[in-house]
């Protein structure tokens, strides 16, 4: 008995064995339940304990899916050509040099040559207005729009504002059927957010990427004068300069414009120009041709622990006036240097950036209050806010 007992218990494991190596490498071949010419099926309601291997391919939720988005914001960005001369310094043989003396002409005059740049741009407006940046079109002879359709149009530039990066052109008048960008409002962009970033990296034509909303109000990193960028890690590369970011549902919300990169590719920090900002700017310049910023004509300096300790201050509010142009607006009202700026009309003034921010949005020639720090006292300076002088654009 014990001996038939031993050969039923190998047997037994035996036959589980088998079992566990063809369920493992064959799951196919094992069959739960159900005949039907050999088509296991579960119950209704139920699932089934092993799923046959299938080749059929796997239908993708369209929760997971942008591309409504991208037909929505794509055909209105646009691709920009430029072609401007360039003066490339001759690298000639001692013959061609001889033979260029020869026929009157100066061995060491470097010749003209064509160069050409690309980028992106977004149709922003209804008359054919397209928004780009400064550096795309900076110092170009001639402009080309290329529409996502494939129509291809000369443009003319409006105007440009260096100290934002930000430049307008404008396709001929009466150009049919141009698609313009859905502008976002209402909900304000917050860190997290879905964005997309469409343009033209490297000519190899429209291109999308996706990712989020990094961090918002990025500054101090040199690239404009004016700087409230989006930061986001969307790829952006050589050629999206001036394309689209818009959100998940293909608003537009940023002109990308610069990548935080040292070889010059994508690291995953790119900055965006937010819309609200580069619409004031587009604005501006197609009333005006250019834009114009409040000036006071001063130099500011943003508050140490070492100049506080200086001015025996407790409080590091403020910002320390380091120089003062003469015959500027600051000096006419009185200002002086060493002033410390706490606020300027009863808003309260953090660092350099925030103050040249608030002193570029007054309007020329209103009178502004600045409350000033003096010799330990607070005072109100009344400044006549003038017209910040104009960066030359090329």
């Amino acid at each position: 008995m014990l001996r038939l007992w031993l050969v039923f218990s190998q047997t037994v494991t035996v036959a589980l064995a088998i079992l566990f190596v063809v369920s493992t490498l064959r799951p196919d071949w094992v069959r739960l339940g159900g005949s039907n010419g050999g088509d296991a099926r579960a119950p209704q309601g139920a699932s089934p304990a092993v799923m046959p291997v299938s080749s059929a391919p796997v239908a993708i939720s369209p929760d997971f899916s942008f591309s409504a988005a991208v037909s929505r914001a794509a055909p209105s960005v646009v691709n920009v050509y430029t072609t401007k001369r360039v003066a490339v310094p001759d690298h000639l043989t001692t013959n061609d040099a001889m033979m260029r003396k020869f026929f009157g002409l100066d061995p060491a005059t470097p010749r003209p040559r064509l160069s050409t740049s690309l980028g992106s741009g977004v149709v922003v407006h209804g008359e054919g207005y397209v928004l780009t940046n400064y550096h795309v079109v900076e110092a170009a002879d001639a402009i080309e729009v290329a529409l996502a359709d494939g129509r291809s149009f000369p443009a003319e530039l409006v105007g440009a504002d260096p100290d934002t990066d930000l430049a307008v052109l404008r396709l001929p008048a009466g150009t049919p059927n141009v698609p313009i960008a859905s502008v976002a409002s209402g909900r304000m962009l917050a860190v997290g957010d879905v964005v997309l970033a469409i343009g033209n990296p490297f000519g190899v034509g429209q291109t999308t990427t996706q990712g989020i909303v990094s961090a918002l109000g990025r500054n101090r990193l040199g690239i404009n004068t004016y700087e409230n960028f989006i930061q986001t890690d969307a790829a952006i590369n050589p050629g999206n300069s001036g394309g689209a970011l818009v959100d998940a549902h293909g608003d537009l919300v940023g002109i990308n414009t610069a990548i935080y990169s040292p070889p010059g590719g994508a690291m995953g920090i790119g900055f965006a120009i937010p819309i609200q900002a580069a619409e004031k700017v587009m604005a501006a310049i197609i009333k005006n041709g250019h834009i114009e910023r409040g000036w006071l004509g001063i130099e500011p300096q943003d508050m140490t622990p070492e100049l506080a300790r200086s001015f025996r201050l407790t409080d590091r509010r403020g910002v320390v006036i380091a120089g003062v142009l003469r015959d500027g607006p600051a000096g006419q009202a009185g200002l002086r240097v060493g002033d410390i700026v706490r606020a300027i009309e009863n808003v309260r003034v953090t660092d350099t950036t925030a103050m040249l921010a608030m002193i570029a949005a007054l309007p020329p020639g209103h009178t502004a209050t600045l409350d000033v720090l003096r010799g330990g006292k607070t005072i109100a300076v009344e400044v006549r806010v003038g017209v910040r002088p104009r960066r030359p654009a090329n």
